[in-house]
């Protein structure tokens, strides 16, 4: 009797998990099923199921998909499993002695660039040499910054799992995948007797050349890789040092001594604007995408400095929420998550964005709906990302705490009179004037604002009520 029910390959985009799973169904006993609890598509994009069980009735309960997988007859199934797919199966699948964990690494530089072509040619998948595209990437900084974060917690969320629970996982490297003692390996911890006398070589690789030659500002990477101070880019389970604090987000002066940690769907470009004309550096700006270790430089070289965040009430935030990242189709906006919302959970989104048919009553209406979703996303009962637009704020600041907490948490609407406090503290005499914050679009929240859109949000941020104190928003 085998000792595991199911499998899941802890993997990402660009580390190889396509190759890895042609290799892995190319024995008999096993079979993969895609990305399974992905929470845009089922499987593979187009698919209509899994195993009978469709994209509507995972997303209402997941488990089912789950469950259906485990019981496949005749083979030891699995699936692959990203960061940001479905949270509601990761915890049962990390603490079921019956799951077999596989987790897939590759360097994060390389895969990085491999997902910056694969978006530039849109080829994701090479079955053919003769129809490779080729494309000369630019390496962005802040980006891969990010790309690392992303890697790097979801390697420390597995690693705790597995701490905690006593677990052992079967470790696969990027570079491990073209040696077929390795899959066959993989299958006898899978409990599978049968070997492969090959591998499958109907997928190829698509970017065989040196990084120089697939980067075009190749000079940076290098800046970038040394802002990070780590070695050892691939090595297995995680990334060195932890980070959990989006310290690449924080502002800072050049000049004056004040730091700016902001939350997510605040009022990010007005206190950024202030921050700015309070320096009084326009050749060289703020400084940001900062790394542990520049911040580290940046608050031993400015003595008595002073750090803040702003907090803004929960129905002002959650709207700007909504109305940039989800209602409008312009950059910025999360079309994604706006398609799986509209064809998933039914929100009753324009298509193409607001029109002229879009209307007071209607944007109420979408409104009211994402209030539902986010209630149900930060409960953890969707298949979506619990996104730091509409997270809470107190969870927010908790964050911060993991490497730098702020001296001073402001209200925005005190923001007129603790920034120019906070100027003079460092001293600053002349403080420029706040910008006014511009308007939700394409409507204001006054024009729907009311006693049910209230109680709806303190219902949803009952902790961000507590913890700031705040009381109704008008």
């Amino acid at each position: 009797m085998s000792k595991f029910d199911y499998f899941v390959v802890f993997a990402e985009m660009r580390t190889g998990s396509n190759f890895l799973e042609t290799n892995i169904n190319a024995f008999d006993a096993l079979s993969c099923h895609g990305e399974a609890f992905n929470p845009h598509f089922i499987g593979y994009p187009n698919r209509d199921d899994v195993l009978g069980v469709t994209l509507d009735q995972r997303t209402a309960d997941p488990v089912t998909l789950l469950r259906a997988i485990k019981e496949e007859p005749g083979v030891l199934s699995g699936f692959r499993y990203f960061h940001d797919h479905d949270p509601r199966v990761l915890d049962s699948c990390l603490n079921d002695p019956r799951c077999a964990k596989i987790v897939l690494t590759r360097n994060p530089l390389d895969s990085y660039v491999s997902w910056k072509i694969a978006q530039a040619t849109g080829q994701w998948k090479l079955t053919d040499v003769r129809r490779r595209k080729d494309s000369k990437v630019r390496f962005d900084g802040p980006e891969f910054k990010r790309h690392v974060e992303d890697l790097q917690d979801f390697q420390v969320t597995l690693m705790k799992a597995l701490q905690t629970s006593g677990h052992t996982a079967f470790y696969v490297a990027y570079e491990d995948l073209q040696d077929i003692d390795v899959m066959n390996g993989l299958a006898k911890y899978l409990g599978v007797d049968e070997t492969l006398p090959a591998l499958d070589k109907s997928l190829k690789r698509q970017n065989p050349s040196a990084l120089s030659e697939k980067v075009s500002n190749f000079a940076e990477v290098s800046l970038a890789l040394a802002d990070l101070d780590r070695f050892n880019l691939n090595r297995t389970p995680n990334f060195e040092p932890r980070r959990g604090s989006v310290v690449p987000s924080y502002l800072a002066g050049a000049v004056v001594p004040l730091m700016y940690m902001p939350v997510r769907s605040g009022p990010e470009e007005e206190v950024a604007a202030w921050l700015a004309a309070l320096d009084t550096v326009p050749t060289t700006g703020l400084l940001t995408d900062f790394s542990q270790k520049t911040l580290r430089k940046w608050k031993r070289g400015n003595k008595g400095h002073r750090t803040f965040t702003v907090v803004r009430h929960p129905v002002a935030r959650v709207h700007a929420a909504f109305c940039s990242r989800i209602l409008k189709t312009d950059e910025g906006s999360y079309t994604k998550i706006r398609n799986t919302l509209r064809r998933v959970h039914k929100l009753p989104l324009p298509k193409e964005g607001p029109g002229p048919d879009y209307d007071v009553a209607a944007h109420r209406a979408a409104f009211l709906a994402f209030l539902d979703f986010v209630k149900a996303n930060l409960q953890g009962q969707t298949g979506i990302r619990q996104d730091a637009h509409w997270a809470t704020q107190s969870g927010a600041v908790r964050g911060f705490g993991d490497f730098a907490l702020p001296d001073m948490v402001i209200r925005e609407e005190e923001m007129g009179s603790y920034l120019p406090a906070l100027a003079m503290q460092v001293g600053r005499k002349s403080v420029p004037d706040l910008l006014p914050a511009k308007p939700d679009a394409p409507f204001a929240l006054e024009a729907i604002y009311d006693e049910e859109i209230e109680s709806r949000v303190r219902d949803i941020y009952q902790r961000d009520y507590m913890i700031f104190g705040f009381e109704k928003w008008r």
